[in-house]
């Protein structure tokens, strides 16, 4: 055999088993070998009986099949039949023709996927109505978590809750840095004290100290000159813990007492001599009622107070007309006044009872700047709500003892004093009694005792209050 065989050599047409001879038929799907016994393809028999032998091993003799015994090639030929082709070749002859081999024919690859497709494809655009399919994915690669659909930035919410909390800030802010402007006095005093009582009891006094006012504001105020510390006002508060209406217990100044270590005299004379402790002692001694609180206010600091507050309204219910009290004229009825207004308001002593209806006019000044402080206009207005604290930190004194929380509990029940509120006087028997001290006023032992002892058991409901008393 050559060592290149030549395609279109007859014969070595077998070895391109592919290849159809057009003038033979056999060949188109058999080779023929001589008979390895020298007997021809009919004498074995059948036609029909053939071996089959592989072309990739060829029977002995070599591929040209030579005969044994010097026999016609022709009748020592064996038919050999060819492999049997696949399914896919079978189809190939029918109609597609593929590609062969050596060796035979090979099938078709298997065929794709058709949800698989082998080159990209543009994307189709959806259907209306037609529910799109979700992308595949590689079955190795990890699906990334859904994403978070954005919330929306309410701005303006975040605004008003950072307003809310600087408003809160400075609504306490503002009371501590006022409360560290208040002066501190002495007004606990030494030796033996009532007992403690239920509920808490102040001690307001308005001082008419004219130390502090230039001679420009004494003339504005009407004041007049007199030295020395006295006390226009002295008035008992007590804030039951049982629930029962507070009481704004007047005690005239003019009030004819025992004062230790001095003897008797007006009550008014014992700041005096000894100042808040010793008016402090005056009064416990004479009321046995402990006093918890001392808070104490002078004119100027008065005047700014009702200023910082716009004015308040006063009631008066006759007409007034005090010279001595800077010229000061009112029509009965309520009105509106301002700072200077209602301090000489408070101070005027021109009725037929004197010190008794001033004493009226007092409980209804405090208490109109009370409530009108803790009205929502101060707590809305900033400025306002500013001015007030820092007239009344400036305008204040209180015992050592008193801290910011005995303050905000003082001004709480002056402002929110409640309907069923008693406004009284120290029962009393007579306003001008001849005494060494002058004409002074004398207590009702009795009834004033029964109001005393009612403070001190924290039942408040059982007294009664009346212009008289």
């Amino acid at each position: 055999m050559a060592d290149k065989q030549n395609r279109d050599d007859p014969e070595y047409r077998w070895l391109y088993s592919g290849e159809r001879s057009g003038s033979d038929p056999s060949s188109d799907a058999t080779q023929h070998f001589p008979a390895p016994d020298g007997r021809s393809n009919q004498e074995e028999g059948d036609s029909e009986r053939t071996s089959v032998i592989n072309p990739t091993n060829p029977p002995p003799g070599g591929p040209g099949g030579a005969s044994r015994g010097g026999e016609d090639d022709d009748t020592a030929t064996r038919v050999i039949a060819a492999q049997p082709a696949s399914r896919d070749a079978q189809q190939a002859d029918a109609g597609d023709a593929r590609p062969t081999s050596f060796g035979g024919t090979y099938g078709p690859p298997p065929p794709r996927p058709e949800t698989e497709p082998r080159f990209a494809t543009p994307t189709q655009p959806p259907q209306p109505g037609a529910r799109s399919a979700p992308p595949s994915r590689p079955p190795a690669a990890r699906a990334p978590s859904p994403r978070r659909p954005r919330r929306r930035r309410n701005w303006w919410l975040r605004g008003a809750l950072a307003l809310v909390l600087v408003w809160i800030v400075f609504l306490v802010a503002v009371p501590i840095w006022a409360y560290a402007k208040v002066s501190k006095v002495d007004a606990e005093p030494d030796g033996d004290r009532p007992a403690d009582t239920p509920g808490a009891t102040y001690l307001l006094v308005g001082s008419d100290s004219r130390a502090d006012l230039s001679e420009e504001e004494r003339g504005q105020l009407a004041t007049g000159d007199a030295e020395g510390e006295r006390t226009d006002t002295i008035m008992l508060l007590h804030v039951p813990d049982g629930g029962g209406p507070k009481l704004l217990l007047s005690i005239p100044r003019d009030s004819y007492v025992e004062i230790p270590g001095q003897g008797e005299n007006k009550i008014n004379a014992a700041y005096a001599f000894g100042g808040p402790e010793l008016l402090v002692q005056t009064v416990e001694l004479n009321t046995g009622v402990r006093v918890d609180s001392y808070i104490e206010v002078g004119f100027s600091g008065f005047v700014d107070v009702v200023d910082a507050l716009g004015g308040i309204e006063v009631c008066p219910k006759t007409k007034i007309d005090d010279p001595l009290a800077g010229q000061l004229k009112m029509d009965p009825g309520c009105q509106d006044v301002d700072g200077p207004t209602a301090l000489q308001y408070s101070r005027s002593r021109a009725f037929g009872n004197g010190d008794i209806t001033r004493a009226l006019h007092q409980r209804e000044v405090i208490s109109a700047v009370g409530q009108k402080a803790a009205s929502w206009q101060t707590v809305v207005l900033p400025w306002r709500y500013f001015k007030i604290s820092k007239a009344g930190g400036e305008s204040l004194r209180a015992g050592e003892d008193v801290g910011p929380m005995d303050l905000a509990r003082f001004a709480w029940a002056m402002g929110r004093p409640g309907s069923d509120a008693k406004r009284c006087v120290v029962p009393y028997s007579t306003l001008a009694a001849s005494t060494p001290a002058g004409s002074a006023v004398l207590w009702d032992e009795e009834r004033a005792t029964a109001v005393f002892d009612a403070v001190q058991a924290d039942d408040t409901a059982s007294i009664t209050c009346s212009e008289r008393r």
